[in-house]
């Protein structure tokens, strides 16, 4: 008799091509195999979902929280022409209309009435109304990765675009953006005013970094600018009116390749991700409670000239997202082709959102919950199918006090109870633990060798973050 040796698979593996935010987070949009979807970012719900045939997307772009969707096809069988940017409308269910480039699509962004699109070499701009109008274009340097970032705040005008030179950052001034329609009866309080006009042009260019770009991230006002490099140590953050360089953060000292930046809708805090698994947290101003890490020796730098590193200012807390593997397998798994679609297990997005018993969801057996100050917190989306709410140091202990009456707060090792077939992920201090062989039993995927105990050892030491929530989205059925 001939046995073959077989592999025991839990659940398919998830395979998540894209997944972002709308600019409130609010809702949070994924691009599958199957299609596309779009949820609620908390409490974690799947609002709709659309199966599509015929290829795959690369991207899902909400406009606000409207039924405009932003489509760009990608992966190994594009449904789209990668040229395309198609407009879909989700009520309708169908396509409205499409844009077409002599080039690849890079990267997408927009806010209410305006869309911009980010080409290898220029930056287009549209006009969003009853009809789609080219209102501008711009030329940039080589962007090979699409960087592009719109303020979204009613009043706002700020598009932030990379510049002709490596480095550079150029700042353009849109119209205005509308306020959102009211809905519901009209409010008492009085609608707000546009900001006054500045009293001297803007600055419109700014000369971030000497390497290439990797993030460009700016706060829903628009008032400040986050950028990164390749190298992907540093953090600037950028005043856009007086072109001023206001923080310099710094994620470690080796190399990385930064995701993304998230601005705190008061801008008071900052978050930073990278390959290298960690969620990073610095605070900008001084009324948060809390203060950035920095070196022993930072109070001599104004009397003995050393290394800008030692003024250095560190994250004050952070978050070591743990490593899973989507199969149990009993033996060694075949080696995928080139062409295979594979999703990087450390790739993840971070959005804030607020967390507080007007924000929670009421339609929950059991007895009521203690009332909580509303306060803000962190949704990570990995594209393995992970969501993780987090809760910052300082607001642990009142999430800690409400974690008995809260049936959506959970410790790490446990599951939800909301979701009973979500199982938690490995704590952080067990991935740091030898594993077990994994010679005929179960065995997990770890991470590639990327630095990421090397950080892990020379970081300094600061306070983690606590997970309160952890949920699965995307699994074997294409949505979850």
């Amino acid at each position: 008799m001939n046995l073959a040796r077989h592999s025991i698979s839990s659940t398919a593996p998830v395979l998540i091509f894209d997944a972002r935010f709308d600019p409130d987070c609010r809702i949070f949009t994924t691009s599958t195999q199957a299609g596309f979807a779009v949820y609620r970012t908390w409490p974690l719900q799947l609002l709709r979902k659309r199966e599509i045939t015929g290829g795959t997307l690369s991207a899902v772009v909400p406009l606000q929280t409207s039924s405009l969707l932003f489509l760009v096809g990608g992966g190994r069988s594009p449904r789209y022409p990668p040229n395309k940017v198609i407009l879909w409308d989700d009520a309708l269910a169908q396509e409205v209309a499409e844009l077409e480039f002599r080039e690849k699509v890079r990267g997408v962004a927009c806010r209410r009435g305006w869309l911009a699109v980010a080409l290898r070499r220029r930056v287009v701009v549209f006009k969003l109304g009853e009809s789609v109008e080219r209102f501008g274009e711009w030329d940039t340097c080589d962007n090979i990765r699409g960087l592009l970032a719109l303020a979204t705040a009613a009043h706002s005008t700020l598009l932030a675009i990379p510049g002709r030179q490596m480095g550079h950052i150029q700042l353009v001034h849109l119209p205005p953006c509308p306020p959102p329609q009211p809905i519901g009866p009209p409010s008492s309080a009085p609608p707000s005013r546009p900001p006054p006009a500045p009293t001297k042009h803007p600055v419109s260019i700014i000369a971030a970094h000497t390497t290439a770009l990797s993030t460009l991230s700016v706060p829903p006002s628009g008032r400040l600018l986050a950028t990164t490099s390749l190298r992907g140590t540093l953090i600037r953050i950028w005043d856009t009116s007086t072109g001023k360089l206001v923080r310099e953060l710094r994620r470690g000292t080796d190399k990385a390749e930064i995701y993304g930046v998230a601005f705190r809708p008061d801008e008071r805090e900052v978050c930073v991700w990278s390959d290298k698994g960690t969620v990073h947290v610095f605070a900008l101003t001084s009324g948060t409670g809390a203060s950035n890490r920095q070196s022993t020796f930072s109070p001599l730098t104004p009397f003995i000239p050393l290394p800008k590193y030692f003024d250095s200012e560190w994250s004050y807390a952070q978050y070591r997202i743990p490593a899973q593997s989507a199969h149990i397998s009993l033996s060694a798994q075949p080696a995928k082709p080139p062409t295979a679609d594979v999703v990087d297990e450390e790739k993840c997005v971070v959005g804030w959102i607020r967390a507080g018993p007007e924000y929670q969801d009421q339609d929950q057996d059991g007895p009521p919950r203690r009332a909580q100050p509303t306060e803000y917190q962190l949704v990570a989306l990995t594209y393995t199918g992970g969501w993780y709410r987090l809760a910052l140091p300082s607001s642990t202990a009142s999430a800690a006090s409400g974690s008995a009456a809260s049936p959506t707060s959970v410790r790490p090792g446990t599951p939800s109870s909301r979701d009973p077939l979500s199982a938690s992920p490995p704590s952080v201090r067990t991935l740091s633990m030898s594993r077990p062989r994994s010679g005929s039993g179960s065995s997990f995927t770890a991470r590639s060798d990327k630095g990421k105990e090397r950080e892990h050892e020379k970081e300094k030491p600061g306070r983690d973050c606590v997970l309160l929530e952890y949920r699965r989205f995307g699994r074997w059925d294409g949505w979850g």
